[in-house]
C-alpha cells in the first residue's frame, strides 16, 4: 500500500509543470522555488535534492505518459534499502534513502507502489492542453480529467461545440 504522504508527494511533483492561462509554467524552475517546494513537502531542501527531483519529475512524467520505460527511473532508486532493527517484540524496518536524492527516491517508490497496488490509476489528464496528472480513486477507474470543473468541463464544451458545428454544416 502506498503511504498517503508519498502518493501526495508524487502527484504534487508530477503536477509542478501546469499550464496557467495557456502558458506552460514550472513551479521548480529555479533553485529557490525548488528548495521551497521541497521544504513545503517535508523533504530535505538542498541544491542536490532540487536537481535530483527535477530529473526525477521529468523521467516520471515520461514514464507515466508512456514515453519512457520504467528502467529510466533506475538512477533515482540506486542505493535505496531497508534497515532492520529490533524494536519491542519484533523487527522494525526503516527506509534508507541516499542523501541528495531523498525526495526523488520517495516519488519513484510511490510511483512503483501505485503501479503494483492500483495499476492504471495514475495517468495524465485526458485534456491535450493540460499537463497535469491524476490518481483515479473512483471505483470504476473511469476518471479522465485532473479536474472535472476545469478540464472536464472544457472538454465536454469543446465536444458539444464540435457536434453542433457539424450539425449546422450538414
Amino acid at each position: 500500500m502506498v503511504i498517503e504522504a508519498d502518493e501526495a508527494l508524487l502527484l504534487d511533483l508530477l503536477n509542478t509543470t501546469p499550464v496557467l492561462d495557456g502558458v506552460p509554467s514550472d513551479d521548480l524552475a529555479d533553485a529557490a522555488a525548488g528548495r521551497r517546494w521541497l521544504a513545503d513537502h517535508g523533504q530535505p531542501s538542498s541544491e542536490d535534492e532540487w536537481r535530483a527531483v527535477l530529473d526525477a519529475r521529468s523521467t516520471l512524467q515520461d514514464v507515466v505518459r508512456g514515453d519512457a520505460l520504467p528502467v529510466a527511473l533506475t538512477p533515482f532508486v540506486d542505493g535505496v534499502g531497508y534497515r532492520a532493527a529490533l524494536a519491542g517484540e519484533g523487527v522494525e524496518w526503516t527506509l534508507d534513502l541516499p542523501a541528495g536524492r531523498t525526495a526523488a527516491a520517495r516519488a519513484v517508490l510511490a510511483w512503483d507502489a501505485l503501479r503494483v497496488s492500483d495499476p492504471g490509476r495514475l495517468r495524465p489528464c485526458a485534456n491535450p492542453d493540460c499537463r497535469l496528472f491524476l490518481v483515479d480513486h473512483s471505483k470504476p477507474n473511469s476518471a479522465r480529467w485532473c479536474s472535472m470543473a476545469v478540464c472536464g468541463n472544457r472538454m465536454k464544451a469543446r465536444r458539444h461545440y464540435q457536434r453542433s458545428r457539424r450539425g449546422t454544416v450538414d
